[in-house]
């Protein structure tokens, strides 16, 4: 991938070459040889021109690159600076004001999460409570459910108990009503 300071050198390298070459070829049979001596250091110059215009208009998008690295990491603190009036400068503002409001952002996020885990660990308390009212409840309601099972047994027994009482109770009287028709008297 190329960068953006070779994007912007190269056609100013290339357009600085065809110019010498234009005025080379124009005026070729005008040219001293010391020409020759002095397009060295001019196409030398050339080259370091155009990599100074590409590196001057590369460096605010760089600074903002990195800024946006720093932005993309969390760290909603870094901000831009550049003091070109130009379109870098009104980008650099651009992402202050995303920075700002990310920032903003942030800061209410974390605020609402510490109050979903206080609300969280209320609700957690209130679960523990009401789990040990359950259990409170359900031991009362066995110790109620085994009373009741004992009464009912206690029941069945005093229900046998009349029975048999009943039974015997029937045993005598028919005894004694035979004994009465058995003797004359």
């Amino acid at each position: 991938m190329q960068s953006i300071s070779h994007r912007i050198a190269y056609p100013i390298i290339i357009t600085g070459l065809f110019i010498i070459v234009v005025f080379i070829s124009v005026f070729y049979e005008l040219i001293d040889p010391n020409f020759y001596i002095v397009l060295i250091p001019l196409t030398g110059f050339l080259f370091l021109f155009g990599f100074a215009i590409g590196q001057r208009f590369a460096l605010p998008v760089k600074k903002i690159l990195q800024e946006a690295d720093h932005l993309s990491r969390g760290n909603a603190q870094r901000r831009l600076y550049v003091d070109d009036k130009d379109e870098f400068g009104q980008l650099a503002r651009a992402f202050n004001k995303i920075a700002d409001t990310f920032e903003h952002n942030k800061s209410k996020i974390e605020s609402l999460d510490a109050n979903v885990r206080l609300r969280t660990k209320a609700l957690e308390e209130i679960i523990e409570i009401l789990e040990e009212k359950v259990k409170n409840r359900t031991a009362e309601f066995d110790r109620a459910t085994q009373e009741e099972e004992a009464l009912k047994e206690q029941v069945r027994l005093k229900d046998e108990e009349i029975a048999a009482l009943k039974e015997s109770l029937i045993k005598r009287t028919q005894k004694r009503k035979k004994a009465a028709t058995e003797s004359p008297s």
